[in-house]
């Protein structure tokens, strides 16, 4: 049996705390791994590390910070494969799509890399009589990334890199799902030149969390994962004077309206409800045809190609859609959907009733499902499922579709299919969502934008990646300079200081 340890002070550290719990392979549904769930002493050890090495990193130019990332870059374009695999194999999705994980990590490094020229910062000569004013921007110290099972790869890095480009020292607390990922990118992150207790790992449950999100020395924290638990590291983050950006929960909507290409609507559905079993943030799990016209031309083009998915494990290349990524997840969905029958929805693909392959018999698998005549009252609606669950809400107008949109707490990402320009404006324009897609159905920024939602999908001000990110991990800090003239003095006033 294998066990999955900490890395600090670049290197791999065996847990101490006698608490550990199984890694699961979710295709087979066996364990030959272990994870160490860390004490609070040896979280506490990783950020000592961390704030030891933070004053001689934040001193470190900016440019030879980016240098070291570049190098890092490097590694993860050459071994993407090797990381793939790794995520596949704790997390169940498919090689291809590990490998899209991979790569959409990776733009966020590349983005970081060309930190320093948004870590400039602005001076304005003259502000005053012989007075000069200047901005920087810098590091808070140590902050720490709370991510989730569905990216390993991905969604740490739409945190560290840019915490590391702007000067600050990063522990990780990866899931403990899925931790291999986690040691990869430490030791190669070490292998580019990181210098040691800059980036650290501490495997572990919520034990660990509250370590990090209490202790002094550690002064933000980034989060991904469900809305109570955002709600959870927020409130408890704040409340210990911590800077926090948490991004919870999602129930994104996709509009597909009268005019719209529905076979490209389709097309782009089957990939935004099905991929990663559906294990996305952004995944597309509500369907909103406008008119019973819509949808049931809609549903006529669905129904087959999802019968015809391929679901199978990742070792296999040809599969399409994996496994989910535990047996509780596993019952969870299919009972959610097994609620939506009983709540009266049509069940117009039923994944109960999937079959895994030969030798895969105990696999977290669950079938692509498509669910009819969903309305706002039925729980399917109402939560997130986190699975390979399409649900179809009718709409007999764009208002009323805007409308459900618009009722829901979650408010992370939504589309909407139309050739119609100033119909697509409006929408963009009036809907209260934080990522918006037009003829787009899962519109992740890209690295150099930034990523979050609205409403109960996000807790914080700042989201993550991008020019937001160069915000929340640096402090503003302006600086006011007068240098007198030789023999001038400058005499007392007792007024409010004026730059006249």
């Amino acid at each position: 049996m294998v066990e999955i340890g900490h890395f600090i002070n670049n290197a791999r550290v065996a847990g101490t705390s006698g608490r550990s719990q199984p890694v699961y392979d979710p295709a087979t549904g066996v364990s030959e791994k272990t994870v160490a769930l860390a004490s609070a002493a040896e979280v506490e050890a990783a950020i000592a590390a961390a704030a030891a090495a933070w004053p001689a990193w934040s001193k470190t130019p900016a440019l030879r910070r980016a240098r070291i990332l570049d190098r890092f870059k490097t590694l993860l374009w050459e071994r993407a494969d090797q990381l793939a695999e790794a995520i596949s194999a704790e997390h169940g999705k498919t090689h291809d799509d590990a490998l899209g994980e991979v790569t959409r990590g990776l733009e966020v490094v590349e983005f970081a890399v060309g930190a320093p020229h948004l870590l400039k910062g602005e001076i304005t000569e003259n502000v005053g009589t012989g007075v000069d004013s200047h901005s920087l921007r810098q590091p808070l110290g140590v902050v720490a990334g709370i991510t989730p099972f569905n990216f390993p790869c991905m969604v740490p890095m739409w945190m560290f890199p840019v915490a590391l480009a702007c000067g600050n020292c990063f522990i990780l607390k990866p899931s403990e799902r899925d931790p291999s990922a986690s040691l990869l990118i430490a030791e190669w992150l070490a292998e580019a030149g990181l210098p040691e207790g800059v980036f650290g790992v501490v495997q572990g449950d919520k034990e660990a969390v509250d370590v990090l999100l209490t202790h002094p020395d550690v002064k933000a924290v980034s989060f991904v994962g469900s809305t109570p638990i955002a709600r959870y590291i927020y409130q408890t983050g704040t409340a210990n004077g911590k800077r926090v950006q948490a991004l919870g929960g999602a129930k994104n909507h996709m509009v597909i309206l009268p005019d719209a290409d529905l076979d490209m609507a389709a097309n782009a559905l089957m990939g935004a409800a099905y991929g990663s079993a559906g294990e996305r943030c952004m995944a597309i799990s509500v369907a909103v045809p406008v008119t019973d016209a819509v949808a049931d031309a809609l549903i006529e083009r669905l129904k087959p190609k999802i019968e015809a998915l391929k679901v199978g494990p990742a070792s296999d290349r040809a599969s399409e859609m994996g496994p989910v990524v535990t047996e509780a997840a596993q019952k969870k969905i299919l009972g959610l959907i097994g609620t939506g029958e009983a709540e009266g929805a049509t069940i117009v693909v039923d994944g109960r009733t999937f079959r895994a392959p030969q030798g895969y018999e105990n696999g977290y698998f669950v079938g692509p499902t498509l669910i009819d005549h969903v309305t706002p009252e039925m729980t399917v609606w109402r939560e997130e499922i986190f699975g390979p669950v399409l649900s179809v809400v009718r709409r007999k107008d764009y208002a009323a579709a805007v409308d459900l949109i618009q009722s829901h707490d979650y408010a992370n990402g939504v589309a909407v299919f139309t050739r119609d320009g100033d119909a697509a404006r409006s929408f963009a324009h009036e809907i209260e969502v934080g990522m918006v897609g037009v003829n787009v159905p899962i519109p992740v920024p890209m690295a150099f934008h930034s990523f979050g939602g609205w409403k109960a999908s996000l807790f914080g001000d700042h989201h993550m990646h991008g020019p937001e990110g160069i915000r929340f991990y640096t402090r503003l800090k302006t600086i006011t300079t007068r240098w007198p003239k030789s023999g001038v003095r400058l005499e007392s006033t007792f007024a409010m200081p004026t730059m006249g």
